[in-house]
């Protein structure tokens, strides 16, 4: 058997809750599938278990903050003898003593017990048989503790699930809400969505606090030209649907994957004092979140990926970042940052680089600029390419060779 262990999910994270089992014992599980949701300070994410067997049983109950690395459930491999009636998950609460003595002596110091959240589901039986996901509620209603969090906090009523004809999880609640259910009452002023958002602001400032005082960054800057690839894009997109066409963000990532192949130094992580390069391409997208914030998850093997793939896989990605949902893995496994200033009317940016990453890449708003073109001065749609990197990795030099490479590999990018 094995024990599957709250993972982490960025330098900056220390304990996350669990809010959502979405396996119960017995079922089985194959690797990379998605077998419960953590929430942290970036939002809910979902866990993937690497491991193939059965979900035994599980050692944590929804609503328990527990730092990195403690086991959360045991996996049995195939073939194994199951255990999962034997234990149910850890009690909220120590047992009352005994007796208590005339003069209670001083407790022991322990880790403060947090507080649960009002819709957690009762405290699990010695035998528990039901799913993990917890219907709660009555009649047709069949709703998971976190779903029914989720939305009260959204201001939708968790009634508009009566009739589903499997359980609420936390996932169907998010896909109501992107598609445009949510109540005209939830503001982004609430009280909830402001404790969320101060709470991610406090993990974005502490992993750049400890970028800054701990990694010696360098900075480029270069101009590129953006015009042709402007216009191959227009006439590429002419010719295919709205949801097929191509964004600059999908040809910058794709060029940076290419690039980075003869450049490994600055795609990795920096850990225990040494570089340990990255044979693929995770590429941390920086996206901005409707309601304030800002997350950096990853195109996993962006290298292995065509235009039309990445375009597809960079859709999913922001659509389920603007209803925080991430998986594990896309913050894991980040091993170099990309930004794109889009529209923001701001010329360059200075990156800050996400620990343990070691460099970040970005581009500025594209604007019309005079440019000199066969001896000409000419007006041409120009931006500005940046890269902040990690001294102990690489430096000036291989720096400037890496930003012109890709340069141009962005600007002579055929389109398809």
């Amino acid at each position: 058997m094995t024990t599957f262990r709250m993972p982490s999910l960025g330098s900056d994270m220390e304990d996350g809750t669990l809010v959502e089992w979405l396996k119960a014992p017995g079922d089985e599980v194959a690797r990379g599938e998605i077998i419960a949701v953590v929430e942290t300070q970036k939002g809910a994410i979902e866990i993937e278990c690497f491991e193939v067997g059965t979900f035994d049983h599980a050692l944590v109950e929804t609503g328990r903050k527990v730092p990195v690395g403690t086991p959360l459930a045991v996996i049995r491999a195939p073939g194994e003898e199951g255990t999962a009636a034997a234990e149910p998950p850890p009690a909220p609460h120590p047992p009352e003593p005994m007796a208590a003595p005339a003069e209670p002596a001083a407790p022991e110091p322990t880790a403060p017990e947090p507080e649960p959240a009002p819709e957690l589901a009762p405290a699990p039986q010695p035998a528990p048989t039901s799913q993990p996901a917890t219907a709660t509620g009555t009649g047709s209603l069949r709703i998971s503790p976190a779903a029914r969090r989720r939305a009260e906090e959204a201001g939708l009523d968790p009634a508009v699930f009566a009739g589903a004809a499997s359980p609420v999880h936390l996932a169907d609640v998010e896909a109501r809400l992107a598609g445009g259910a949510q109540s005209s009452t939830a503001q982004p002023g609430d009280a909830g969505a402001g404790s969320a958002l101060s709470e991610m602001r406090k993990a974005i400032a502490a992993a750049m606090t400890r970028s800054k005082r701990e990694i010696p960054h360098y900075y480029l800057a270069h101009d590129i030209d953006l015009t042709g690839l402007n216009d191959r894009l227009a006439t590429a997109n002419a010719g295919r649907a709205p949801g097929d066409r191509l964004l600059p963000g999908a040809v910058y990532l794709h060029a940076l994957a290419a690039v980075l192949k003869k450049f490994p130094e600055f795609n990795g992580h920096f850990v225990d004092g040494a570089f340990r390069p990255s044979d693929a391409v995770n590429a941390g997208m920086a996206i901005r979140l409707r309601g304030g914030g800002l997350v950096a998850p990853a195109i996993l093997g962006a290298e292995a990926l065509d235009l039309d793939a990445i375009m597809a896989a960079l859709r999913d990605l922001v659509s389920r970042a603007r209803t925080g949902r991430f998986r594990a893995s896309e913050f894991a496994a980040a091993t170099i940052t990309l930004t794109s200033l889009g529209d923001r009317g701001v010329d360059a940016m200075t990156g800050v680089i996400t620990p343990p990453q070691v460099a970040i890449v970005g581009l500025g708003t594209p604007r019309q600029r005079p440019w000199v073109r066969d001896d000409a001065v000419v007006p041409r749609t120009v931006a500005t390419l940046t890269l902040a990197a990690d001294h102990r990795v690489s430096d000036g030099h291989r720096g400037a060779l890496f930003l012109n490479a890709l340069a141009d590999r962005i600007t002579s990018t055929e389109i398809p």
